[in-house]
């Protein structure tokens, strides 16, 4: 098994960031040949999904997630704690925080068109996200 940290800068709610690259890098750096990368999200206001990384579909999810939890809602988050993310906890919560993707000798066996993201959901964005990268295969 193999264990390493990816950092990754967000710059606004609602960014979508391809991780693919960092994630195949871990995956050989590690040594393992096939098996499994498990990443996991160490905040509460961020999430990992992958997604077809075209900018109609980014666009989709982003109006997707604004109908799920709406902007102008009451959030009993927002009033416990005045911080205005009770919006991002609820959208990070649906979508997750960990996934967990084969891969081979020849990398990542995603499709043709899926890439791994994080998707920085936090009002309060402009952050440093650490992700955990777990390797472990033959």
């Amino acid at each position: 098994m193999y264990r390493t940290s990816l950092k990754v800068t967000s710059e606004r709610e609602g960014d979508i960031i391809n991780i693919s690259r960092e994630v195949s890098t871990a995956i050989r750096k590690s040594g393992v040949k096939s098996g499994l990368v498990h990443l996991f999200v160490q905040h509460s206001t961020a999430a990992l999904t992958t997604i077809e990384y075209e900018p109609g579909v980014l666009s989709d999810l982003r109006r997707a997630l604004s109908v799920i939890a709406p902007d102008d809602a009451d959030y009993a988050h927002n009033a416990r704690w005045g911080d205005g993310n009770g919006r991002s906890h609820v959208k990070a919560s649906i979508i997750g925080p960990s996934l967990t993707l084969p891969f081979s000798e020849d990398g990542l066996m995603c499709g043709t068109w899926q890439q791994v993201v994080l998707l920085e959901l936090d009002v309060n964005a402009g952050r440093e996200r650490t992700i955990i990268c777990t390797v472990s295969g033959e």
